[in-house]
C-alpha cells in the first residue's frame, strides 16, 4: 500500500535559543508531539502535518527544521555521489529558487564554497532544470516574512553531512506586529518564554511597568486569547511539492475556532517613554489584541496593581551592561523593590536579569526559572513571590 504524500515521516526538530530547550518540549508536548533533545533545538518525528502545527502554534521556538539526509563523505566524488541520492524532490519543485548555509568542522572537506557548489550541482541533476542559487543571510538576521527561496541547512562535522530544510522561511519570532521598536526590543520568543516559564496561564491579570515597545503585553494577549503566533503566515514548507493547501486551511480553521474574542484577564503595560507607548499601541492593533491592553505612560513608581486581585508581573528592565551604568540603577531596582511589596502583595514576580548586583536591590527571594540570551548577552528569567502582606 502507498503511503499517501501527506502521511510520510519526517524528522524534524525546533531549532532553539540556548536554554529554551525544555520550553519548546513542552510547547510540542501539548501539541501532541513527543519531543526529544538534539543539539540546538528539540527533536520530534511526524508528518507535513505536525511540521505545520509546530509552524502555527510554537511561541519560543526560532524555526523548525525537517532533516533530509545524512552521510559520510570525505573527498568531493562521494560527496557528489551521495548529494545526488538525496530526494531534493519532496521540499522544492523543479527550478525553484534555493539557498543553502553551510558550516564545516574538523572534516576533509572544509571548504564551504566548493560543498555549496556540489550540492546546487545535485539539485539540478536530479530535478533536471536549473535552479536559482540566492544567497543565505547570517543566522540571527531577520529575512523577508515572505519565504522566496527554500533554504537548506548543512552542517558537516567530522566528515559527517547533515542536510536540513527550514520548514518556517522568516524567524518564528517575527509575528508581523512588531513594526514600531525601541532601543534594545525583546525577541517575540523569548517574551513569550517568559510568560510561560512563570507558570502565567492567561487566567490572571498581568502587569509589565518597562514594556517599551510592547512585546511582553502583546505576546501575554496573544497566550490569553488563546491565538496562534503563526495564524496569517506564510511559511516556505507552503511551497513544498507535497504540502497540501486544504490541510493548512483545516489547521487555521481550528486556531480561529479556539481563539477568544477578547482576553479574559486585564492586561498593563506601561513606560515612562511616551514614544515606546506610541510604539507599543501601535504594534498591539497589528496584532489585533489592542483592546486587550491598557497601555498607559507613567514611571515605575506610580504603577498601580489591577482591580486589586493578584497576578503576575513579567518583565524586561534595563539591566545595565555598560560600564557605570549599574551604579546609576541599582537606585532604580531598589525602588522597583519597594513598589513590588508596597503595591503589589501576594503577586509573582517574573524578571529578566544580567546582573546578580541589580537583582539583590529588590530584596526579593528571586528563584532561577531560565537561562538564555538576549541579544547576544547572557541573561536569566527570575521569579520571586512578592511578599503578601495581608498574609501575615
Amino acid at each position: 500500500m502507498t503511503r499517501s504524500k501527506s502521511s510520510r515521516a519526517l524528522d524534524a526538530y525546533a531549532a532553539a535559543a540556548p536554554g529554551l530547550e525544555p520550553v519548546i518540549s513542552a510547547e510540542l508536548a501539548a501539541l501532541g508531539l513527543k519531543p526529544h533533545a538534539q543539539v540546538g533545538g528539540v527533536g520530534f518525528s511526524g508528518t507535513i502535518e505536525s511540521v505545520a502545527r509546530a509552524n502555527l502554534w510554537l511561541r519560543t521556538a526560532s524555526r523548525v527544521i525537517v532533516r533530509v539526509a545524512a552521510f559520510r563523505a570525505r573527498a568531493f566524488h562521494e560527496l557528489e555521489r551521495l548529494a545526488r541520492a538525496v530526494p531534493w524532490e519532496r521540499f522544492v519543485s523543479s527550478g525553484g529558487a534555493v539557498r543553502f548555509r553551510v558550516t564545516s568542522r574538523k572534516s576533509q572537506l572544509y571548504h564551504t564554497g566548493a560543498i555549496e557548489q556540489r550540492f546546487a550541482e545535485a539539485i539540478e541533476h536530479r530535478l533536471g532544470k536549473a535552479s536559482t542559487i540566492e544567497p543565505a543571510q547570517p543566522e540571527d538576521e531577520d529575512e523577508s516574512t515572505t519565504p522566496r527561496a527554500q533554504l537548506f541547512v548543512i552542517r558537516v562535522v567530522s566528515d559527517t553531512f547533515t542536510v536540513s530544510a527550514d520548514s518556517s522561511g522568516a524567524l518564528l519570532h517575527q509575528r508581523g506586529y512588531r513594526q514600531a521598536v525601541v532601543k534594545a526590543p525583546l525577541r517575540e520568543t523569548l517574551a513569550a518564554a517568559m510568560l510561560i516559564v512563570s507558570d502565567w496561564s492567561g487566567l490572571t491579570p498581568l502587569a509589565d511597568p518597562f514594556c517599551g515597545s510592547g512585546t511582553i503585553p502583546i505576546e501575554g494577549a496573544l497566550l490569553a486569547r488563546r491565538m496562534a503566533p503563526g495564524f496569517g503566515r506564510t511559511f516556505a514548507f507552503h511551497s513544498w511539492p507535497e504540502a497540501q493547501p486544504a490541510l493548512w486551511e483545516k489547521l487555521c480553521e481550528k486556531a480561529a475556532s479556539e481563539m477568544l474574542p477578547r482576553s479574559p484577564v486585564a492586561i498593563r503595560g506601561s513606560d515612562r517613554d511616551r514614544g515606546a507607548i506610541e510604539a507599543a499601541i501601535a504594534n498591539a492593533e497589528r496584532a489585533g489584541v489592542a483592546a486587550d491592553i491598557e497601555f498607559s505612560v507613567r514611571a515605575m513608581s506610580a504603577i498601580e496593581p489591577l482591580y486589586q486581585a493578584t497576578g503576575h508581573v513579567v518583565t524586561n528592565p534595563p539591566y545595565g551592561v555598560r560600564v557605570g551604568e549599574v551604579a546609576k540603577l541599582r537606585d532604580l531596582y531598589a525602588r522597583f523593590g519597594q513598589v513590588l511589596r508596597a503595591k503589589f502583595s501576594g503577586w509573582e514576580l517574573a524578571i529578566m536579569s544580567a546582573n546578580p548586583r541589580l537583582e539583590s536591590e529588590l530584596r526579593l527571594a528571586l528563584i532561577e526559572r531560565l537561562r538564555t540570551r538576549n541579544g547576544g548577552i547572557p541573561v536569566r528569567v527570575l521569579m520571586a513571590s512578592v511578599p503578601d502582606v495581608a498574609a501575615r
